[in-house]
């Protein structure tokens, strides 16, 4: 009895045996298809484009070249922002962009401490890259990778070679512009100050036409008052060219002066079709929305690194009163 006990454990243990190693066999040799890992390198990177001028057809076109270059590298795109330059909101939105850890962040630079803050510190340490595009922020205040856009100091220069073209070699010339001047904006007027320290037949006189259309009405009247022979006026802020172009044709005839301006703000093709602008910078937003993206990816993807300092310069030309702005 004993025997045959012995005999049907000893039956059993290598009948568990035996298919216990064909188990383990069948597992060894099997192919399952297990879930590769998703690597990062794969994941769709995302940048966002914020401005303080949403409503504006200058920042439109950026948007829209930065766009169609990010479909074209297919990374996400977000166009982010304000209205009316309207600077707090425009600074929640970088800090907003920040803290999404975005791969990438193209800004409308700002030329304040908030956004030198944000850049140079915020940005830096969470890894993620700025560029500046359209309007710039020197490099040692914000650390951004590079900037995109047109020559500003060009730009005032080029204003001032068609200003003699119109008016001649001598004259007397008003600038008009806000007394704190974005870093594009004082770039424009080196330009154009430097440019007419050779023709020392032209008066110039600067302005200050102050942020609010009430102020830019004073300007014009201190203007015509402290001026009265005065020929041309260059107005640093498209935006306030309606408004002393009212305050001019209240006191006298608008058609004996020159004026001139640059393409930022909405009023710009308008004043140019009704001849109320003799010329106007015209900028490149959209190849400025395009190059943006293009060197963010290049960055990102380690192709250009470090990017040039300096930055990368857009088109700009002269579009007289007789043409028009597409």
């Amino acid at each position: 009895m004993r025997r045959k006990v012995i005999f049907v454990l000893c039956s059993l243990c290598a009948v568990l045996g035996f298919f216990t190693v064909l188990s383990v066999n069948k597992v060894l040799n099997s192919e399952w298809d297990l879930p590769s890992a998703v690597s990062s390198d794969q994941e769709r990177q995302r940048i966002v484009l914020i401005t303080q001028e949403l409503d504006t057809p200058f920042w439109k076109l950026v948007g829209e070249g930065a766009a169609n270059q990010a479909e074209r590298e297919d990374v996400g795109f977000e166009l982010w922002g304000s209205y009316g330059k309207n600077q707090e909101d425009f600074l929640k939105q970088v800090e907003i962009a920040l803290h999404s850890k975005v791969d990438g962040v193209i800004v409308q630079g700002n030329d304040t401490d908030e956004f030198q803050q944000l850049a140079r510190i915020k940005a830096a340490s969470y890894g993620i890259p700025i560029i500046t595009v359209a309007n710039d922020v020197p490099v040692e205040k914000s650390l951004r990778k590079t900037y995109v856009g047109s020559d500003h100091y060009a730009a005032g220069e080029l204003l001032v070679k068609q200003l003699v073209d119109d008016m001649g070699e001598s004259g007397e010339i008003v600038l008009l512009g806000d007394a704190e001047l974005e870093y594009s904006e004082r770039l424009r007027l080196d330009g154009m100050q430097d440019s007419l320290d050779q023709f020392p037949e032209i008066r110039s006189t600067y302005i200050e036409s102050g942020s609010s259309d009430e102020e830019a009405a004073d300007a014009a009247q201190q203007a015509l008052n402290e001026h009265p022979e005065v020929d041309a006026f260059i107005l640093l802020d498209i935006r306030q060219a309606r408004v002393i172009m009212q305050e001019i044709s209240s006191r006298t005839e608008l058609d004996p002066f020159y004026l001139y301006s640059f393409d930022d703000g909405s009023d710009a093709s308008a004043l140019l079709t009704e001849g109320k602008l003799d010329a106007i910078i015209e900028q490149s937003p959209e190849e400025m929305g395009e190059k943006s993206v293009e060197m963010m990816m290049k960055w990102l993807r380690n192709e250009v690194v470090p990017l040039d300092s300096k930055g990368y310069v857009t088109d700009i030309r002269i579009v007289e009163g007789k043409d028009e702005l597409p």
